[in-house]
């Protein structure tokens, strides 16, 4: 099987998976239950771990070795870190299939972790600009089907330039330094979006005819009487949310590539993160005053992620690889998780004592 048609048989089930699961075959403008929500981050999350196994058994599929030779060259092609001297074919071929599947694996949780921020700043945009909650998810659609087709743009443009000019994760790795301690730094809770003056909205409103308000839950219509078609509110909402998705990416792409370099492998742990969003915003939505220090974590997952790009040889030394990462990754998320649940639970037992106290 070659990578075109692995790569086409991938990209049609997902599809056919993603258009039942946003409900393109459904009509119904309901809004979205805590348990809906947690079915579909539930299904998305073990579809991903699902993913993971048949790497490690069918992962071969993709590049299709048929030597050793032919799996040592794709290994240094993509500067994977694999040792297969005096295997026979088929260990090589298990141990191969063994590291892009933690590969994948590592990918995921990063840009899984990286899209929580995102998702955040999505609410805050849709509280903002008043959009009702039957409403989310006709944005979300269309958000995240615009974030698949610009990550395949920018995963495998930016591979190609990895393989031509490798001083480029360098430069991924110092500005991922960079935002790392600008979100340790910054005060999230201070910042706010106002729509009438982000730059997307003025640059809109003076080259689209935008309709002052929203109509029957479309993005654009022809109105009958002007003989115009115009965007709604709506519309305008949708190019922020994939303004901030160009933005994330900028972050949590080159991220990933800090793990592997092979295109393949970091477009799967893309899409399968990015189409577990939509159910896991409707989750956050429920329960996001309870990750108070989330966001603290991941900008120091954004500083580890930095150093291992700018100091890859200095990891290699120590033994940091694809399963170290994976290690230091989980615990960051976990430690910043449980460190907000215990403040949430401290704040809730003061309010309680202050509530009966007399």
């Amino acid at each position: 099987m070659s990578e075109q048609i692995f790569f086409a048989v991938f990209l049609a089930v997902i599809f056919l998976i993603l258009a039942f699961d946003l409900g393109i075959f459904q009509h119904d403008k309901h809004e979205v239950s805590f348990r809906e929500a947690l079915f579909w981050t539930s299904a998305w999350f073990g579809l991903s771990m699902g993913f993971y196994y048949f790497l490690k058994f069918y992962g071969h599929w993709i590049h299709n070795p048929e030597t050793v030779e032919e799996i040592i060259a794709i290994t240094e092609k993509y500067r994977q870190r694999l040792d297969v001297t005096g295997l026979s074919f088929e260990d090589a071929l298990q141990r191969y299939r063994n590291l892009i599947a933690l590969e994948y694996l590592t990918g995921y949780f990063i840009e899984y972790s990286l899209s929580a921020d995102n998702l955040f700043v999505i609410l805050l945009i849709f509280r903002n600009f008043g959009v009702r909650k039957r409403d989310y998810k006709t944005i979300l659609i269309w958000g995240i089907l615009g974030a698949v087709v610009f990550r395949f743009t920018f995963i495998f443009l930016g591979a190609e330039l990895i393989q031509r000019f490798h001083f480029l994760l360098y430069v991924f790795g110092a500005f991922l330094i960079y935002s790392g301690f600008k979100v340790l730094t910054s005060k999230k809770e201070d910042e706010d979006i106002t729509p009438e003056g982000h730059p997307l909205v003025k640059l809109a409103s003076k080259h689209l005819n935008v309709f002052p308000r929203n109509v029957k839950s479309l993005l654009m219509f022809r109105h009958p009487d002007h003989r115009k078609t115009y965007v709604t509110p709506l519309f305008i909402v949708l190019l922020m949310v994939e303004f901030s998705d160009i933005i994330f990416a900028v972050d949590s792409v080159p991220a990933i590539f800090s793990i592997t370099l092979d295109p393949y492998i970091v477009f799967f742990s893309n899409i399968f993160a990015i189409l577990g969003l939509r159910s896991l915003f409707f989750l956050l939505a429920k329960v996001v005053d309870l990750f108070h220090y989330l966001t603290y974590g991941l900008g120091i997952l954004l500083i580890f992620i930095g150093l291992k790009l700018v100091f890859e040889h200095y990891f290699d030394l120590l033994g940091i690889h694809a399963f170290e990462s994976l290690m230091v990754v989980v615990s960051i998320l976990v430690l910043s998780i449980v460190a907000s649940l215990i403040r949430s639970m401290v704040l809730w037992r003061r309010n309680e004592k202050t509530r009966h106290s007399p």
